[in-house]
Order: structure tokens, then C-alpha cells, then sequence
């Protein structure tokens, strides 16, 4: 069956009713870093404290994520959609009301819980509601916000901290918030009657849990200088032990059913989504340190450097209608290909400007061409019933590679710029970020060349 070209009408306006309201934590997290210097001098906090601003909302994100497909099967998908805006609204009133570091770092957890069930949630609707054979030019709309936070969240939150004060970076978010819950109320399908599946409880302690001390013990590898220290191994050994436990049970009602390994597109798309969440995220933290320490730019100027990337995400929106015609295999190699092909120059030192912006540029078409092909690998072969335990699993996957791969390239940086220039210390981290980059081709062969019919 040969896919339509025109997407259903009323597919599309449930994803933009989505879109509207994944806007308000994609853009939070950039703008946060960009005040994390104001917010210092403001709150007289040390660096250590402001840390917990970015990793307590991390964490809560992570503990919450394994709990979204029981709740979202129990209680409906829409009704927890609306229930995570207001979370994450209230969060974020909070957050500007707050009066010193600590009541701050406390109500980014309130955020950091509503996005935690937002984010799968929001897939969980749009699977369920797209038509398989047009996952790939879906996903090319709902992934928008996702390109456009780094883009945006810069210079929106210079512009609202320099003019504003940072209580607004938060009370931005109010009426983004407010009407994405008033159209979801309107919008959205009515949930099925209540499945009664029992919660699993111990399952949810293990991997919530295990999720979050292995996300905490990475976090630690930048500040404190590798993985050998006890702060960065007691969580990660802790974290790893609690997830081969939950692994290793087999209880009648799991909290995430891992007989979605099973089905060979799904395992091959979730090791992807692990390397490519590495290769990102790893980069991501790379890429401005690299600009401001290797090429003495400003911080306004290093944000400005990386648009092209931006751009470049943007330009390969194509990618998802390749995939629904194509399958996502050859989509997902060619964008590896060109990813590895775009963070070369950034391997060479004293590359020029121009030169990096053109990397930029096919490294963000390449990023996005595998993110968008990856998620038509991950759920074009899974059965309805499946699609809220996938929505989890993916999310999960996804930030425990991106802390993997931020934690390895700090470590990495600070190992190479002990004994070299800063220019050959960047050279030689990003040729492990291409090496990372690369491994990513080998899952990607699993993927199915066509998406099978429903």
C-alpha cells in the first residue's frame, strides 16, 4: 500500500494542539542554562547549589517517566496529558515565585515531574492516532519544538533575563501552559474506559529508582573529573544493580513489558536511540565549550555560532516522508553518514568558521533525519496495546544515553586538555564523538526496510 501524501486533517490538529503544549518544557531547559549565571548572583548561590537547578528538574523527569504507560492505561492518556500541563504549570509559577535556591530547586521538581509524563504521553496519543504507513511525515511535525528549543531558547532567555528579570523565564510558561490545557480539553479524544492494570509497585521502586542513580552518578562525572571517584561509582553501581533486578523479575503485571525486545525493529530503534541520545547530547555539551575555550568566542557568540545546526534540523523535515516511503533503514544510515560527515571538521584543528558552519549545518539534517526515521523504526511494528510501554521505554532510553555520552565526552575533554592545547584536546573529543556516531550504523542494519501494513 502505497502511503497518502496529505496527512489526516484531524491527525493534524491533535498534533499541534501537542506541539503547543511540549513547547513549554522544551524551551524551559534552554532557557534555565542560559539564566543559570544570573540566577547565582541573584539567589547568592554557589555553583555547586545551581547545579541542582538543572539536575533535581533531571532527575524528577527520570523517576516519573517508567510510571507513565500504567498511569496513562489507567487512567487515560488524555486525562494525564492535562494533569502533566498543570504540573508543569505549577512548577513554573513557583519557580518564579521562589525566594531563595532551595524553594527553587524544590519546584523544578514539581516541573520536572509534569514533564516527565508529558513527554512519552504526547507519544503515546500521536501513535495511537497516526495512520503506520505516515508515522515518518508525523513525526516530522511533532518534532519541531524539539528543534526549536535550541535554536530559540537562547536568545529567548537572554532577551527575558536582560529585560525581564529571570523570574520571567519561568512565567513564560503560564500562558503556553494554559492554552495547550484549555485545547486539550477540546481537542483530544475522549480516553477508553479505565484498563484495571494493578501498578506494580516493586517494579516501579527498582527502575525509577535505578533510573535515577544511574543518571545522577553521570552527572557527577563533570564536576568532580571522571568515573573512578565513589560519588560517580555507589549510584551508578547502585543504579545498574536496580535495573538487572527489574530485569530479572517476571512479574504477572510488569510495570513495562520487556517482551517488547522482542519485536527485532523495536530492540534495533532503542540501541539507536541510546547511541544517537549519546552522540546529541554528548555534542551538545561539546559544541559551546568548544566555541568559547578552543576559539575565545563570547557566550552570546558562541550560541549564535551553533544556529546553523539549528537550521539544519530544520531542512531535513523531508526525512520523514523518506522514511514512510523508503523505510527507515536507508533513512537512518544516510543520516549517520551524514552526522559522522558534519562533525569532521570540528576533528581537525583551526578549521575555519565557515567551514564549521557548514558542518553545522548537514550534522543537524543528519540528527534529524535519524530521530525522525528512528521513532517510525521504534513503533511501526508494535501492536496498539503496546504503544504506551514503548512510549516509556524510549524515553528512558533516550536520556540514559544522553547522559552516557555528556558524561563520557567530559571526562574525555578533561583527560585530553590535562596534557594538550585546548585546540587538540577539542580535536581529539570530538573524533570520539564521531566514533560514537559511527557504532550507530550497526542497529540501524536491524531496521525493517518497510513498515509493515496495520
Amino acid at each position: 500500500m502505497t502511503p497518502t501524501d496529505r496527512l489526516d486533517p484531524a491527525v493534524l490538529k491533535l498534533a499541534a494542539v501537542l506541539v503547543l503544549g511540549a513547547l513549554a518544557p522544551l524551551l524551559d531547559s534552554t532557557i534555565v542554562n542560559v539564566a543559570i549565571h544570573t540566577l547565582g548572583a541573584q539567589l547568592q548561590a554557589g555553583v555547586a547549589t545551581l547545579q541542582w537547578v538543572s539536575t533535581a528538574y533531571l532527575l524528577a523527569l527520570a523517576v516519573v517517566i517508567p510510571a507513565t504507560a500504567w498511569a496513562s492505561t489507567r487512567f487515560g492518556a488524555k486525562r494525564l496529558w492535562i494533569v502533566a500541563l498543570a504540573l508543569f504549570l505549577l512548577g513554573s509559577v513557583l519557580s518564579g515565585l521562589a525566594w531563595n535556591a532551595g524553594a527553587l530547586i524544590a519546584f523544578r521538581i514539581v516541573q520536572g515531574v509534569g514533564a516527565g509524563l508529558m513527554l512519552p504521553t504526547l507519544q503515546t496519543l500521536l501513535m495511537r492516532a497516526a495512520d503506520r504507513e505516515q508515522l515518518g511525515r508525523l513525526m516530522a511535525v511533532v518534532t519541531l519544538p524539539a528543534l526549536v528549543g535550541p535554536i530559540l531558547g537562547p536568545a529567548v532567555g537572554g532577551l527575558l533575563v536582560g529585560h525581564l528579570g529571570w523570574r520571567s523565564i519561568f512565567y513564560i510558561n503560564i500562558p503556553i501552559c494554559l492554552a495547550a490545557i484549555a485545547l486539550a480539553i477540546r481537542v483530544l479524544p475522549a480516553d477508553e474506559p479505565a484498563a484495571v492494570r494493578r501498578l506494580d509497585l516493586t517494579g516501579l521502586l527498582l527502575m525509577s529508582s535505578g533510573v535515577a542513580a544511574l543518571i545522577y552518578g553521570l552527572t557527577r562525572t563533570g564536576p568532580d573529573g571522571g568515573f573512578a571517584l565513589l560519588d560517580v561509582l555507589v549510584p551508578m553501581i547502585t543504579g545498574a544493580a536496580l535495573l538487572i533486578a527489574y530485569v530479572a523479575r517476571n512479574p504477572q503485571h510488569p510495570l513495562i513489558d520487556l517482551n517488547l525486545f522482542r519485536t527485532r525493529s523495536f530492540a534495533a530503534s532503542t540501541a539507536l536511540l541510546f547511541l544517537t541520545g549519546a552522540a546529541l547530547y554528548g555534542a551538545m555539551f561539546l559544541l559551546p565549550l568548544f566555541y568559547q575555550q578552543a576559539r575565545g568566542a563570547s557566550v552570546v557568540a558562541a550560541g549564535l555560532l551553533l544556529v546553523p545546526q539549528g537550521l539544519g534540523s530544520l531542512l531535513a523535515r523531508a526525512a520523514g516522508g523518506l522514511s514512510d516511503r523508503l523505510g527507515p533503514r536507508p533513512v537512518v544510515l544516510a543520516g549517520v553518514t551524514l552526522t559522522v560527515i558534519g562533525t569532521l571538521p570540528f576533528a581537525i584543528p583551526g578549521t575555519a568558521y565557515w567551514v564549521l558552519a557548514i558542518g553545522l549545518v548537514v550534522r543537524g539534517a543528519g540528527l534529524s533525519a535519524v530521530n525522525l526515521s528512528v521513532m517510525v523504526g521504534a513503533f511501526g511494528d508494535l501492536r496498539p496495546e503496546q504503544i504506551p510501554d514503548a512510549s516509556s521505554m524510549t524515553r528512558i532510553v533516550q536520556q540514559l544515553g544522553g547522559a552516557v555520552g555528556a558524561a563520557a565526552l567530559a571526562v574525555i575533554l578533561q583527560t585530553w586538555l590535562s596534557g594538550h592545547s585546548p585546540a587538540s584536546a577539542y580535536a581529539g573529543s570530538f573524533a570520539w564523538a564521531i566514533a560514537f556516531t559511527a557504532l550507530a550504523a550497526v542497529p540501524a542494519l536491524a531496521l525493517p526496510r518497510r513498515i509493515r501494513a496495520a
